[in-house]
């Protein structure tokens, strides 16, 4: 069965390809909005959001959807707007811990079969002076929380409980799960 991934993150596929799966990307042509509230259910509405447009497209295929957001002091926290969104956001971030959540759905709409999950992985960030934050909200304007734990120049994360993998956008373990779901 054909795998696509209904995302343009460049850290999922890494991950998707170094489990081994070869797979297609194919993007999702949806906004990434929803009516949910909870973390967990956030990531998870928007997963299935991006898995089922492009099952639609392609009923025979296994699809992947994916999304992270970061949860901070009551707050839910997406990819920044631009850099002075993503300055507003690492202060708020600054020196406090964070649980991050990732949502997977895997869809196959000819079985008629749908998985649906989610990880939290908590972070604890170091706390930077100004020039620092300043320096590192130009950097990562693409990612959840507005740091990559990935960039080995990125040490905004000083510790980690929970799924590396996770943080990153794609939480291996419950993807095995599900994909065994599948066969895969």
């Amino acid at each position: 069965m054909r795998i696509i991934l209904a995302s343009g993150s460049p850290r999922r596929r890494d991950i998707l390809a170094g489990m081994g799966y070869k797979f297609d990307v194919i993007l999702p042509n949806i906004a990434e909005i929803t009516g949910k509230k909870r973390p967990s259910a956030v990531v998870q509405d928007i997963a299935l959001k991006k898995a089922f447009a492009v099952a639609s497209l392609y009923p025979d295929a296994l699809v992947i959807g994916g999304d992270t957001v970061v949860y901070c002091k009551g707050r839910i926290i997406g990819k920044p707007k631009n850099a002075k969104d993503a300055l507003r956001i690492l202060h708020l971030e600054n020196g406090s811990w964070q649980s991050v959540y990732s949502g997977l759905a895997l869809i196959c709409k000819n079985q008629k079969k749908c998985a649906l999950g989610f990880d939290i992985t908590k972070c604890k960030a170091r706390f930077l002076d100004e020039e620092t934050l300043k320096f590192l909200a130009l950097k990562h304007l693409d990612k959840a929380g507005a740091y990559a734990m990935q960039d080995k120049d990125d040490t905004f994360i000083e510790r980690v409980i929970g799924s590396y993998d996770n943080v990153v956008g794609m939480p291996t373990e419950l993807l095995k799960k599900m994909m065994k779901e599948f066969g895969k």
